[in-house]
């Protein structure tokens, strides 16, 4: 006699804490260059939200124009999105975050796109404080049109074509905080735990929240003689910090010494392991974030980690007393005045 052996029942898809499914946060097939950094970033994007538990459907995804502003489409296939013209992705988000304040704004955008036609965008956005998670992909070129030099392409880089760059570079991270920004931060597409924990942080802050991220392009600005490359970037990376970040509703506090690791058990029984470095840097000194940048463009050193971080700046919505409904929700009976109050309001100019 022959007997069969019931197969196992199928293992049900690991949920977050809304029920919701890794494959829920995904978007369409990446058509980048393989091996590009921005698909890493990509995944850190779509893990960050999958363990923060955020609503699709309450994510606003914004991006301009560039390799960059593509990925958008990659993640989070269910959140409402806006892919601008070229530059013009922060007048949008400041446009969205008024329209209506709950929603979770994250710009995909390039250091083209941000550094150079969209450089005069991105510094009033930071100097209203919107409500937005801004990345910026940096891999100092033009990746979409042929390997061209960005406005953040390092002093003495030489690109592919054999041109050796000139100019001083735009650094965002530097300019952010002259601006105002309350959360400045800078990694390597390749560090995906750091990029990840960031941007967890980011999406928790309230205002503008800068990410400037190293992503190496391998088609045109990943060869020796660049700064922006992956072998350059690990060489000369330097973490500030090492970084975790747990999340408002999982109150877990601890206390231990400069130097020496413990052991968190967090709420759903997973274990974390946090380290203090030796290093005493400190996020919240404007001047001493300041001075770091310019040392470490100096000195062709790669900091990351949080470089500046100032909770207590009000952000755009709070500073404009909007209402808590969203704007963009309202009927035109409450956002257009009567023919009887618009009588009464041009009295007033007789």
């Amino acid at each position: 006699m022959s007997s069969t052996v019931a197969a196992p029942p199928a293992k049900a898809p690991k949920t977050n804490r809304l029920g919701l499914t890794m494959k829920e946060y995904q978007g369409a097939e990446s058509t980048l260059c393989a091996g590009c950094g921005h698909d890493a970033i990509t995944s850190s994007i779509i893990k960050a939200f999958y363990d923060l538990g955020v609503p699709p459907h309450m994510v606003a995804k914004l991006s301009g124009i560039g390799c960059s502003s593509k990925t958008t489409n990659y993640f989070l296939n269910g959140s409402h999105g806006f892919n601008t013209v070229h530059g013009r992705m922060a007048t949008i988000a400041t446009g969205a975050n008024m329209a209506n304040r709950h929603l979770v704004n994250i710009g995909v955008s390039g250091d083209g796109d941000t550094a150079s036609i969209g450089l005069g965008h991105f510094c009033h956005m930071v100097r209203r404080n919107v409500h937005v998670v801004y990345l910026i992909e940096n891999n100092g070129c033009y990746g979409l049109t042929k390997g061209q030099a960005s406005a953040t392409a390092d002093k003495g880089t030489v690109m592919k074509s054999g041109i050796t760059i000139q100019s001083q570079p735009v650094d965002l991270c530097a300019l952010a905080i002259e601006m105002g920004c309350g959360f400045v931060a800078r990694s390597f597409s390749g560090d995906t735990q750091q990029v990840r924990t960031l941007i967890k942080a980011a999406v928790a802050h309230t205002g503008t929240a800068v990410i400037d991220i190293v992503s190496p392009c391998v088609t045109f600005n990943n060869h020796e003689g660049s700064t922006k490359s992956q072998v350059y970037a690990r060489d000369h990376e330097e973490p500030l910090h090492e970084m975790d970040f747990i999340p408002h509703y999982e109150n877990i506090s601890v206390d231990y010494e400069p130097g020496t690791a413990k052991v968190v058990k967090m709420h759903d029984g997973s274990h974390i392991t946090l380290k203090k470095l030796e290093v005493d840097y400190d996020s919240h000194d404007r001047l001493r974030a300041l001075e770091l940048l310019s040392h470490a463009r100096n000195e062709n050193l790669f900091y990351t980690g949080l470089v500046y971080f100032n909770p207590d700046i009000k952000p755009l919505d709070e500073h404009m007393n909007l209402i808590d409904e969203p704007l963009a929700q309202l009927p035109e009976s409450r956002v257009r005045p009567s023919q009887e109050a618009f009588a009464s309001i041009m009295k007033t100019f007789a």
